[in-house]
């Protein structure tokens, strides 16, 4: 895993775009490795690299947290919770 915390276009200008959201994307990068980048417009490019395995490794944190994250907000927004 590297943090990149500047990047300039040009290192991604070869580099497939495989997913992209509001401001985050993913770039596959040569040697099974992925780049997750936050395309800020005010601000230099920053992100990550990880490895193929990182990405499902990663992938299955973010789904764990997602998952506590909707209960916690679903609780609170339970009938029961608003009396």
């Amino acid at each position: 895993m590297k943090l990149w915390t500047d990047i300039e276009n040009d290192v991604l200008a070869g580099s497939k775009c495989l997913a992209e959201s509001d401001e985050f994307a993913v770039y596959a990068l040569p040697n099974d490795t992925y780049a997750l980048v936050l395309r800020h417009h005010g601000m230099p490019w920053q992100g990550i690299t990880l490895s193929g395995d990182g990405i499902f490794r990663v992938a299955e944190l973010l789904t764990s947290t997602s998952r506590a994250l909707y209960r916690d907000v679903a609780s609170r927004l339970s009938p029961e919770n608003k009396r």
